[in-house]
């Protein structure tokens, strides 16, 4: 049974779930993924000045927080060209619940190594069922080569960019559960942001001409704005849980949200569905459920 703090955590990562989705419709939407999520960021960092500066002055930093800061804004410029290209060459009800199933699966691996935490045997037993369910997303209709994956058995480069996704899921989670600790939850996701509008600029500006850069905004005039709100709301909610409870337990209550990115994807999008994702996230979700109820 979980206790009150706990119970508060799972209510805050739930409400998260469905702002997080929404965020990847838009992006999925998106004529240039990885531009729009420039523009997301640049327009957050605009956008929430104002409130960093008043729970700046009323918060301490303590100087080794700028380190977690630092490397949580390195994964996450990773983690949004992965997910961008991911989405560009998938499905968002294939790639999205891929990405966030496979990285709350390394996350209590990760806490076990890294930040002393445990893990119930149960718990295991749900990892093991997020692997399976991946597995069956990706790989449905050739199971019977269960033992012989290889890289050629993927039929797009969407699921291999969703899985390192996923890695790069894994890898903030633990950074950012530490940076925590010494910088203010809405302050740390700001100076991240921060960190990934300015560290992304340059590529931006290689890859992409102006008049493509600008494009993206012209046609995504509300979108952006609001993907930028619903990143903040997600992600904000989701640290505060992670100051007060265990990161192998918040992570994967998180990513009960992958059942949104399936319905939305053939809900809106009108994406083909067939058994293999239905059994995939069904098997993902039952991993998750038994690694964040049974502690």
């Amino acid at each position: 049974m979980t206790d009150p703090t706990t119970s508060l955590a799972l209510g805050l990562v739930l409400a998260s779930a469905g702002a997080h989705a929404s965020w990847n419709l838009l992006l999925k939407r998106a004529q240039q993924q990885e531009v729009f999520v420039w523009w997301l960021s640049g327009f957050a960092v605009l956008g929430t000045l104002p409130i960093a500066v008043v729970v700046g002055f009323r918060s301490a930093v303590e100087p080794v927080g700028l380190w977690y800061v630092l490397a949580s804004a390195l994964i996450h410029i990773c983690y949004f060209l992965f997910l961008g290209r991911s989405l560009a060459r998938s499905d968002l009800s294939l790639v999205y619940p891929i990405a966030r199933g496979f990285g709350p699966g390394l996350v209590p691996i990760l806490a076990v190594l890294t930040l002393g935490e445990t893990v119930s045997p149960i718990g295991w037993v749900g990892i093991g069922c997020i692997v399976a369910g991946i597995y069956t997303m990706a790989w449905w209709g050739q199971l019977r080569k269960l033992g012989l994956i290889s890289i050629r058995s993927v039929n797009t480069s969407g699921i291999i960019y969703a899985l390192l996704t996923g890695l790069c899921i894994a890898l903030y989670t633990v950074v950012d559960k530490r940076g925590v600790a010494y910088v203010s939850p809405f302050l740390y996701l700001y100076l991240t942001t921060c960190g990934v509008a300015v560290g992304m600029l340059p590529y931006i500006m290689r890859t992409y001409s102006f008049s493509t850069v600008f494009a993206e905004w012209r046609s995504q005039p509300w979108a952006i704005p609001a993907a930028s709100a619903l990143v903040y709301v997600a992600y904000g909610l989701v640290l505060t849980a992670m100051s007060i409870t265990e990161v192998s337990y918040v992570a994967p209550a998180r990513e009960v949200g992958l059942l949104f990115g399936v319905v939305m994807g053939v809900m809106i999008l009108k994406e083909p569905v067939n058994t293999g994702r239905v059994v995939g996230a069904v098997l993902i979700v039952v991993g998750l459920a038994l690694i964040t109820l049974f502690q």
